[in-house]
């Protein structure tokens, strides 16, 4: 007798209530060889745990998806168009408020794009997940990992630094046919974003101000990126884009933060020009850069006179404001404008 595992019934059962709701226990019985007795025990189990809902009589039941819903679908790579499994496979599916859906289509697509563009890989599995709370994303594919990929790249040591070159946005190994603003906007617009590399993660609340942090990497090849995004949020595509606009029009990429924590680890002081330099590099690419302080206890006369005064000199269009500031910090920062 075939055994139905719920947890492997829930990644499709939300696709086959919708287009099987008045036969889904004959498409279950002949989708996976089980016997009518164990379909129709499912098909109780997935009501009671809010996966199905269910109407009609007991003899013609209507079922539909539930509360609780989710998609899992995996694509060759090659010839991947990533706005048609959003329009076919993933967005029929979803009950989303009108402002969260736009924000998952553009994180969803975005993602999948890039894994189609850049990360060398031959497939890509992508999971929505839509609880009575929150909807979460999964992106991962087989490829040569994000970091590893930019530190190729952009000739950059390890993959800190190339996260510290990947938080300040605009960043793309392919200027001629990208822009850099994917990945970077979809972090902005989940309250919860992950990204997983070849051992390697880093982690975005938005509720943290200190932006990002280490986390605890997957044991997989390849990239995997997961956001979520809560239900009752007031954010928007439109304000997230806006605030990364100078003149707040939402058009131009021209205003970014910088979170100096990810430049060196923790207890260690930011002391040298090198470092300065690390931070500084494309940052003539904006016109506004905040350079976030917080969770920085320590810098040296060299890094702050490199960034807040030579490279200030040099590059007068850029203007850097510096925030979350020690008092010492700032007397550092206030000494080097002033040299």
């Amino acid at each position: 007798m075939t055994r139905l595992a719920l947890d492997h019934l829930t990644l499709w059962m939300t696709a086959a209530a919708r287009e099987h709701s008045h036969d889904l226990a004959d498409h279950l019985e002949e989708r996976t060889g089980a016997s009518r007795r164990a379909v129709q025990a499912a098909l109780r189990k997935l009501v009671d745990a809010n996966w199905l809902s269910r109407s009609g009589t007991s003899r013609r039941p209507v079922y539909g998806p539930g509360l609780l819903r989710q998609v899992a679908r995996s694509y060759t790579l090659h010839g991947l168009q990533e706005d048609l499994p959003w329009q076919r496979d993933f967005a029929p599916n979803f009950d989303l408020p009108k402002h969260v859906a736009r924000m998952v289509q553009h994180g969803f697509t975005e993602l999948v794009n890039n894994a189609i563009d850049h990360s060398g890989g031959s497939s890509v599995t992508v999971s929505l997940r839509q609880t009575p709370s929150h909807v979460q994303l999964l992106v991962s594919d087989d490829g040569c990992g994000v970091f590893d990929k930019i530190c190729t790249a952009f000739d950059i040591a390890d993959a800190q630094h190339a996260m510290l070159e990947l938080s300040k946005g605009r960043l793309t190994s392919q200027p001629e046919a990208h822009t850099g603003r994917g990945l970077f906007f979809s972090s902005q617009l989940a309250d919860v974003f992950d990204i997983h590399a070849n051992n390697t993660a880093f982690q975005r609340r938005a509720w943290d101000s200190t932006g990002w942090q280490a986390g605890r990497p997957l044991p997989r090849q390849g990239s995997s990126i997961y956001m979520a995004i809560a239900l009752d949020t007031t954010r928007t595509l439109d304000q997230v884009l806006q605030a990364w606009s100078t003149d707040g029009s939402g058009i131009e990429f021209d205003h970014t933060t910088v979170h100096l924590r990810l430049l060196a680890g923790p207890g260690q002081a930011l002391d040298s020009r090198a470092q300065a330099r690390r931070v500084a590099a494309r940052l003539p690419t904006f016109k506004r850069v905040e350079i976030s302080f917080e969770g920085v206890s320590d810098v040296g006369h060299g890094f702050t006179d490199e960034l807040f005064r030579v490279f200030a000199r040099a590059r007068p269009e850029v203007e850097l404001v510096a925030t979350h500031m020690t008092p010492r910090i700032a007397a550092l920062v206030q000494s080097a404008q002033k040299g």
